[in-house]
């Protein structure tokens, strides 16, 4: 098969936003009761442990994590050592649940990750591989927006103020000339925070003109006759940036190193899947999101296919594209300048792709020492 992008639906943690810290896109802030792999653990006990407790959302940009429970992925690499999964609906309490030992590694947004490891001044979190890239567009109302040209004066949603498409948008629209006040979305464009889960009803009663959204909300308003004006991809390197990322406690990280591998070969492995059988994949990851303790609801056809093509699975975290959003947040004013030196420790990811083959990734100089 060609190089072929298979992808995921992405949405990021959605976090509030002051000028100390970014935060995420999301659905809520609590942790879902605890659900764990059907696999049954079988063999040697991975680093003695009789658990490993991961945690990721209901949506379908961690479709890494959910299609990796699924079907088995995870729990083979990790022997007799149970996976026990947590779902969370956004970034703060995935970041708590993290700093308190609920959970060792998390599958979290760029904008949450930065969060955590700039409050705790570098000591609660590492960045040790990507999950997701893309999966945001602008969706417009076709009959009030047709073109870029026809965004002054007009209303455009975002998940929340700070979150990382907040950021995006706002630093699209004062690149194009536009001047909006950050904090309160009043401008030449108006931006309205938005939680993702009304945006389509917002959308259909006229509340809002567009949308700068990931997955699955993006496809949502397709459905109900949005125009997708610019996909975000359009506007980075090679059409790649980061949306999900995987993290572990430093504290995990140092007293189980043969875990936390064993879960990255498992991410790895999980994303090959994934790639080389798009279709039985979106199956697996619909069939997860149905499960009551996840999200509850299998996505129609309609929404699952065009979001799920909209993503790509990664094993790179792409770091530039980590530090460059951050450095947008900055300049819009929302965020202080950041010290991301050390947020990423690559070394096992890079152990496990030299096994499989594959070339090392790069941390972008902001790797430990």
């Amino acid at each position: 098969m060609s190089a072929v992008r298979h992808r995921l639906l992405a949405a990021a943690a959605a976090v509030p936003l002051l000028t100390l810290a970014l935060g995420a896109c999301g659905y809520g802030s609590q942790a879902r009761k605890d659900t764990a792999s059907e696999v049954v653990p079988q063999g040697a006990k991975t680093d003695g442990l009789d658990e490993v407790k991961i945690g990721f959302f209901g949506n379908t940009t961690h479709a890494t994590p959910l299609v990796g429970i699924r079907k088995g992925l995870f729990q083979k690499e990790l022997g007799g050592t149970r996976v026990k999964s947590s779902v969370f609906n956004a970034g703060p309490a995935e970041i708590e649940a993290l700093n308190s030992g609920a959970i060792d590694i998390g599958w979290i947004g760029p904008s949450p990750a930065i969060n955590g490891y700039t409050k705790s001044h570098g000591k609660s979190l590492k960045i040790i591989a990507g999950s997701a890239s893309g999966g945001v567009s602008l969706v417009v109302d076709p009959k009030k927006i047709k073109s870029l040209a026809d965004l002054k004066g007009k209303t455009i949603a975002t998940p929340q103020l700070g979150n990382t498409q907040d950021v995006a948008l706002l630093n699209f629209l004062a690149q194009r000339g536009y001047t909006v006040d950050a904090t309160t979305g009043k401008g030449e464009v108006t931006v309205q925070r938005t939680e993702n889960k009304v945006t389509p009803t917002a959308f259909q009663q006229g509340g809002i003109d567009g949308a700068w959204v990931p997955e699955p909300t993006a496809a949502k308003l397709v459905s109900v006759g949005g125009t997708r004006l610019l996909d975000e991809k359009s506007l980075w390197p090679n059409g790649k940036f980061v949306i999900t990322n995987v993290i572990v406690s430093q504290k995990f990280l140092k007293e189980h190193p043969k875990a936390v591998e064993a879960v990255l070969r498992g991410s790895v492995r999980t994303n090959a899947w994934i790639r080389s059988h798009p279709a039985e994949a979106a199956q697996a990851l619909n069939d997860q999101l149905a499960d009551p303790q996840i999200a509850g609801k299998a996505l129609p056809a309609d929404i699952i296919g065009p979001a799920f093509k909209n993503t790509d699975v990664i094993d790179d975290p792409l770091a530039a594209t980590l530090r460059q959003e951050a450095d947008h947040a900055v300049k819009a004013g929302l965020l202080k300048q950041p010290d991301l030196k050390g947020i990423y420790d690559l070394t096992l990811l890079n152990k496990v792709l030299s096994a499989e083959g594959r070339a090392p990734v790069d941390d972008a100089g902001l790797g430990s020492e």
